[in-house]
């Protein structure tokens, strides 16, 4: 039962470990690895991707500290639980951005409901050019559209950020 909720609050946790590295990192001094996941392209993978390497890097390190395999009796056993949570928060990430949202696994365009929420709430995070400004910075919880849209809308008054034209 300890396991599982260590897993669960993982899984919880790396929500806003993406969050701020996605607004602080992604949209900061990490924007060469981010920059063509906002601009058009026709390549299968893009230098973002790099960030899952990262994330599965974490994952990796997490699994080795908690295993008695590597460690010895050195292992920290939540270690391994925590590496659990952040894989399974990576499968998460990679099933609900780059499938439901960017279609790179599969096309489904939801109608309604909370996935309809994420694919906007995410759309329009890339509704600004540059790295400047912006919205919705996690993946998985998802803000009311119209918030969204009320913000850029500030953002672009106070001239933080510059929109794509399909925004105004």
């Amino acid at each position: 039962m300890i396991a599982a909720l260590i897993v669960l609050a993982t899984i919880l946790a790396m929500e806003f470990v993406a969050w701020s590295s996605h607004k602080y990192i992604m949209h900061g001094f990490g924007w060469g690895w981010h920059r063509d996941h906002h601009e058009r392209h026709d390549r299968f993978f893009e230098k973002n991707d790099l960030y899952a390497l990262v994330g599965a890097a974490i994952s990796i390190s997490f699994f080795a500290i908690g295993s008695p395999l590597v460690r010895g009796a050195a292992a920290w056993w939540p270690g391994t639980w925590i590496g659990l949570g952040v894989l399974g928060y990576g499968i998460i990430y990679t099933l609900v951005h780059d499938g439901l949202v960017h279609h790179r696994w599969f096309h489904w365009v939801p109608k309604r409901g909370y996935a309809k929420r994420l694919v906007q709430a995410h759309k329009l995070h890339h509704a600004t050019v540059g790295k400047e400004g912006g919205v919705s910075f996690g993946f998985v919880f998802a803000r009311d559209p119209a918030v969204l849209k009320r913000e850029l809308k500030s953002q672009r008054e106070r001239g933080i950020a510059v929109l794509r034209e399909a925004v105004d």
